[in-house]
């Protein structure tokens, strides 16, 4: 995390704080101070949706989607934002460090966006993420590649979508395609694969990527994210 704020700082964007979207005069970052003090306090934990979707590896996330980091994930994956890769791509690596507990050779792999979303936001938010984040922890000594083996099939926008239509619409949301060999399992420098997303909500998407990467041979021992959102219990 000490990174962060020289990540904020280099970023020329508007007047509005991404994370508290309040507009203060001179402000010269894209994030406030305040903000990025409490994205400074999160630290990555294990969280499992409940019932968790079969498939579903060990997840691992920044913290919960709510406050500052869900109004800048929300800046940077839907308002055109992208300055923000690279201190989000900087926290996701905190996660993956933290996920898989010290430094080893991995194999990183972002959860695809289909073509239509990759065209709406100007490139697939996932893919900036991921190589903001190997290229954040082989700049800490790690040895660390991003593959990307799935292709996403068309599917329904998932926040019009309800726990039953998640499931149905992530089964078949996703392909194999042809990206290089398979991490060799053998070795005993084998590559960890870590499955990145940026939220994780029922676990469903998580879990039909993984159930796919599985079957080609590219089975993920963690998940890592950047937020998880929480179940809200009614009084």
């Amino acid at each position: 995390m000490s990174g962060l704020w020289a990540d904020l700082a280099d970023l020329v964007l508007p007047a509005d704080c991404a994370g508290c979207r309040e507009r203060r005069p001179g402000l010269r970052h894209g994030v406030c101070p305040t903000c990025v003090a409490a994205l400074g306090e999160l630290r990555p934990r294990a969280v499992r949706p409940t019932p968790a979707p079969p498939g579903l590896p060990p997840c691992v996330a920044l913290g919960p989607y709510a406050g500052p980091l869900r109004e800048v994930l929300l800046a940077y994956k839907e308002h055109g934002r992208h300055g923000l890769a690279r201190p989000l791509g900087a926290l996701l690596a905190e996660v993956v460090a933290a996920a898989v507990g010290g430094a080893r050779p991995l194999v990183v792999v972002p959860v695809p966006d289909t073509a239509a979303a990759a065209r709406s936001r100007y490139g697939d938010h996932l893919d900036r993420l991921a190589r903001h984040c190997a290229a954040r922890l082989n700049q800490g000594g790690w040895v660390v590649r991003v593959r990307r083996p799935l292709r996403a099939l068309p599917r329904p926008d998932s926040v019009t979508l309800d726990s039953v239509g998640r499931a149905a619409a992530a089964e078949a949301a996703f392909q194999p395609r042809s990206t290089g060999p398979v991490p060799d399992r053998a070795a005993g420098t084998a590559p960890v694969v870590v499955l990145l997303d940026d939220i994780v909500t029922t676990g469903v998407t998580l879990a039909a990527a993984s159930r796919v990467l599985t079957a080609m041979g590219w089975a993920p021992s963690v998940a890592a994210v950047l937020a998880a959102t929480e179940k809200r219990h009614q009084s």
